[in-house]
């Protein structure tokens, strides 16, 4: 894969006539997928300048092309068993509000086109298990996608102290 990869923000037209496009990728082997109109870049993994007092799935921030790029890691903010980064982890940067942040994942798979009648809502699971950041589920082929909602996956409170400390 290249260093880095800018995402065209306009949508192909007539691809997703009767769906949306959702790029997935892989965390802890299972799959995700965010909305491709907020993605703007994959990129590299790439060293993270850590600041001090940020929560922990925040790992700190990166300097791309001079923006200041908060970067959460999704295993520590889904509570998964954090493991090294290899040569697929990834970051995704995606677009929350007006401000971008990164998303590192263990590796990007695909761009899917999902037909809006796929998707269903996440069922509750009840007891510890957190579904506050799933948007839906939809059924591609065998594998079952988890689609994350971008804006509450991100803390904003969290990230606007992050602003102040970068």
């Amino acid at each position: 894969m290249a260093d880095s990869m800018t995402l065209s923000n306009a949508p192909d037209a007539g691809f997703a006539a009767d769906g949306e496009q959702f790029l997935t990728f892989t965390v802890q082997e299972e799959e995700y997928g965010i909305d491709i109109l907020r993605v703007q870049e994959i990129k590299g993994f790439t060293a993270v300048r850590p600041i001090p007092n940020a929560p922990a799935y925040v790992k700190g921030v990166i300097n791309l092309r001079g923006t200041v790029v908060p970067i959460v890691d999704l295993r520590s903010r889904f509570a998964m068993d954090i493991e090294e980064y290899t040569q697929f982890t990834v970051i995704i940067v995606v677009s929350v509000g007006d401000k971008v942040v990164g998303l590192i994942v263990d590796a990007v798979s695909d761009v899917l086109n999902i037909p809006k009648g796929e998707v269903v809502e996440a069922p509750e699971m009840g007891g510890d298990v957190d579904t506050t950041f799933c948007a839906g589920m939809a059924k591609v082929g065998e594998k079952l996608v988890l689609l994350l909602n971008i804006d509450k996956l991100v803390n904003n409170e969290a990230m606007q102290k992050l602003e102040g400390a970068a």
